[in-house]
């Protein structure tokens, strides 16, 4: 199986332990992501409501660099999967915005002729790979675990995609079947503030400590998430948020493929399980077991 890769901005700079843990772990499943030639910024969601025609063809060049090399459209970030997806629909379902939007392209030396899928690597990972397979690559099965698995507010958003969008259930499938065990955790679509973070700071202050909250009161040791700006709200506002409500929070936020990277027996350093804030005492202990069986 080959995809082409589109990693989005964050994945190349503040969140590349997301990037080195995302290609590891398809790497070790034999599935080969192709990084998009020459690709660019998605527009991200505010663009979309300025200049729309703009930011779709921003977006479009994107989808139709994928379509040149003949690849669906793989991308980890969930705001870049929003967008090249809501993207994708526009053009295909109006055919005034989808000329608007080539004859954009063709200043580029480009066209788009909506060939190409917007897909999430979970998504891959569970229905293209299937958990079967994933089982049977499995070095460090991950006993004891007790994860609180968070999609956020947008990847199983708006309309029906991969996965249920009231109650999603793909990470929990992938990982109880590899031996983690979920925790109740009615929080997993909540919005954790997004952007607000910049803008109405004490709203998105409270959103992320009600998500730390339920995590901690069910048990997690862990939050898994599939998304970069939740990763650092959640992960780098903590001190703050403890600071505000005389909490104590020190929980680790963990990329979901960075905890499925361990499993797969794949070293630390390429997961990039250094650069995180918290380090999960109980995943590090099951990957020092398993290295001294070896020894």
């Amino acid at each position: 199986m080959k995809y082409a890769y589109y990693p989005g901005c964050s994945l190349h700079t503040v969140n590349n332990n997301y990037d080195k843990s995302c290609r590891a772990v398809f790497n070790a499943l034999n599935c080969e992501l192709v990084e998009l030639e020459d690709w660019n910024c998605c527009g991200a969601t505010i663009y979309m409501s300025i200049k729309e025609i703009t930011a779709l063809a921003v977006a479009a060049r994107n989808l139709a660099l994928a379509e040149r090399i003949g690849y669906d459209i793989v991308t980890p970030c969930s705001s870049c999967y929003t967008i090249l997806n809501k993207a994708n629909k526009y053009l295909k379902s109006n055919n005034e915005v989808f000329d608007k939007v080539n004859l954009c392209l063709k200043e580029a030396g480009l066209s788009y002729n909506g060939t190409v899928r917007v897909r999430h690597p979970l998504d891959i990972l569970v229905n293209d790979i299937g958990i079967e397979i994933i089982k049977l690559n499995v070095k460090i099965p991950l006993i004891g675990l007790r994860i609180a698995n968070y999609y956020g507010c947008q990847i199983v958003r708006p309309e029906k995609g991969f996965d249920d969008r009231e109650n999603p259930m793909s990470m929990e499938n992938l990982f109880e079947n590899i031996g983690a065990e979920d925790v109740y955790f009615p929080y997993k679509l909540r919005c954790c503030g997004g952007m607000l973070m910049t803008t109405y700071q004490s709203s998105s202050l409270n959103l992320t400590k009600e998500i730390l909250e339920c995590a901690q009161e069910n048990g997690a040791d862990c939050i898994a998430t599939t998304c970069p700006l939740c990763q650092m709200n959640l992960e780098g506002y903590q001190n703050k948020i403890n600071r505000i409500y005389s909490t104590t929070y020190k929980i680790p936020i963990l990329f979901f493929t960075q905890i499925l990277g361990v499993a797969l027996g794949i070293d630390v350093g390429e997961l990039g399980l250094e650069q995180n804030f918290y380090k999960c005492d109980k995943l590090e202990s099951l990957y020092k077991v398993s290295l001294n069986h070896q020894k």
